[in-house]
């Protein structure tokens, strides 16, 4: 006895039925599609056999299976020939729709794959949008003039997450992490400055201990930026723990926070001078970033990643512009 389900039903030797879960049968049925797409569109096995080139007995008893999975007629049988049912006419319809959205798929993961015209997903700092990565992707492109990108901004740690989910094949990010899931490689470094207002008490300074800052009120990037873990762990090995009054998400905005008067900051060089801030160079402790390159580990690249993975290295201790 038969019953039908929600879920879907099966046929046991014994003719008796077999409920069974829709992911399983999505997967029981799935080979079997582009045979009875086939042999639809034909209306002939015999036809559709010699198309396909499978033996028309495995095409015949492919089909008869699959009506017995799915526990419906799909085709009338008129001696050599077929014809649709209305199940069969509905299932056709989706099952057409389907295997075309699976050749869309094949045809953009090829494209993104080839060597000259390939995809890269590549993630980066706020702090590297404005020059550097412009100007890293200008000097590829001319060896590689249609490789295509994807460019996602956005702080280390988010980006690290992408990179594990596989939305990313490469990101620029600091501090360089070590992590086992991940391969990195550090590029460059880059000199941080305590940016003060241009009416500060320091202002006047061309050069300051980190130590000198130690009472100033500090404006910073939130926690799990990190810069941010750079700039607390600098001011604790000068000896103190920063007095934060705002915390921003992005370096220009903390730069415009310190011109208003509402604190100083750690931050990189900018990439054009902005008014109403003076940038003091400090010297002790060492206040640098390390900027580097992640991938994932043991992730297969694409020859275009490859190929950009292969500059990026190329531009060791000359990554960031001058």
């Amino acid at each position: 006895m038969v019953h039908q389900q929600s879920s879907g039903t099966r046929l046991s030797q014994s003719g008796d039925t077999e409920d069974i879960p829709e992911r399983e049968m999505s997967l029981l049925l799935a080979p079997r599609l582009a045979h009875f797409a086939g042999v639809a569109r034909t209306e002939h096995v015999t036809r559709a056999a010699q198309q396909m080139q499978v033996p028309q007995s495995t095409l015949s008893r492919a089909m008869a299976r699959l009506e017995q999975d799915l526990g419906v007629d799909l085709f009338a049988r008129h001696g050599r020939t077929v014809s649709l049912t209305p199940a069969g006419r509905t299932f056709l319809t989706s099952v057409e729709r389907a295997l075309a959205e699976i050749e869309r798929a094949v045809e953009e993961v090829r494209a993104d794959a080839d060597p000259a015209t390939g995809k890269v997903a590549f993630g980066f700092l706020h702090t590297m949008g404005a020059e550097t990565v412009p100007g890293l992707l200008q000097a590829f492109r001319a060896g590689h003039p249609r490789v295509r990108f994807s460019l996602v901004q956005n702080y280390g740690e988010a980006m690290l997450e992408r990179l594990r989910a596989g939305e990313l094949d490469l990101c620029l990010t600091s501090p360089v992490p070590d992590a086992p899931d991940l391969v990195a490689r550090r590029l460059d470094e880059q000199k941080l400055r305590l940016v003060v207002p241009a009416d500060h008490r320091l202002a006047s300074r061309r050069r300051i201990r980190l130590a000198e800052a130690a009472d100033e009120t500090f404006v910073t990037l939130e926690p799990g930026y990190g810069l941010r873990r750079i700039t607390d762990n600098l001011c604790a090995e000068a000896g103190f723990r920063p007095k934060v009054a705002f915390e921003g998400e992005e370096a220009e905005t903390l730069r415009g926070l310190v011109a208003a008067g509402l604190g100083v900051a750690l931050l990189p060089p900018p990439t054009v001078p902005r008014p109403g801030v003076v940038e003091l160079t400090v010297t002790a402790p060492r206040a640098v970033r390390e900027i580097g390159v992640a991938w994932l580990a043991g992730h297969p690249d694409t020859p275009p990643v490859a190929a950009f993975k292969k500059f990026l290295l190329s531009r060791r201790g000359n990554l960031l512009p001058t």
